[in-house]
């Protein structure tokens, strides 16, 4: 069954009952968390509001990483997951979220974007 983020059932400022003059709407309903692990590259178009397109990045094997002492940024594959502090079970899973540690060739770096609704991983270097 749907989660619904539609503002129909609360109530008024007052205390009364909001009586809904209209049904609920698509771009209102909930979806499931999309959680980003390593693998082939496989994502999925999901349409939003307006007709736009929402990208969600299902499974990742590169990373943009940018070195913020020599300001530049390469393309790197994904080794692993280190760390995700976000929450233990992404962690055990090895899920990549925004502030997940994951190592690169040219070792550790923290995700800045969040693979489940960019559907690219951005990551800044970690100095050692």
């Amino acid at each position: 069954m749907a989660y619904w983020h539609g503002g129909l059932h609360k109530r008024k400022d007052t205390g009364g009952k909001r009586h809904p003059l209209r049904k609920r709407r698509k771009d209102e309903r909930g979806g499931f968390p999309t959680e980003t692990r390593l693998g082939e590259v496989k994502a999925v178009e999901i349409r939003t509001l307006g007709g736009n397109v929402k990208r969600r990045l299902l499974r990742c094997k590169y990373a943009n990483v940018s070195d913020t002492e020599t300001r530049k940024t390469q393309r790197l594959e994904v080794l692993r997951v280190v760390k995700n502090p976000a929450n233990v079970d992404l962690d055990r899973r090895g899920v990549i979220t925004k502030g997940a540690i994951i190592e690169t060739a040219l070792g550790q770096a923290r995700v800045t974007s969040k693979p489940g609704k960019n559907g690219v991983v951005n990551a800044v270097l970690l100095k050692t």
